[in-house]
């Protein structure tokens, strides 16, 4: 009995982890990540998340990074200062 062999593709897709803070003092969203770099500024946080989506496959390409990437968004700190 003759085994044939098998050959799969494992297909690694990156995680970016964007942060989202409110800056009380500017009155604006920030969103950044250290490891693409990357840092905006909107006042709005659809407007910003909308910049992130357009930016972070820009910053990859200059990097030299042309695979796909899993882009997890996080929001922080959104209780009102005192």
């Amino acid at each position: 009995m003759s085994k044939q062999a098998q050959s799969f593709i494992i297909e690694y897709m990156e995680t970016i982890d964007v942060i989202f803070e409110w800056d009380y003092e500017a009155a604006v969203w920030i969103a950044f990540n250290e490891e693409v770099p990357l840092a905006l500024e909107a006042g709005s946080l659809d407007v910003l998340m909308e910049r992130v989506k357009e930016t972070i496959p820009e910053i990859r390409e200059l990097n030299g990074k042309s695979e796909k990437a899993n882009v997890r968004f996080r929001v922080e700190k959104l209780l009102e200062a005192v």
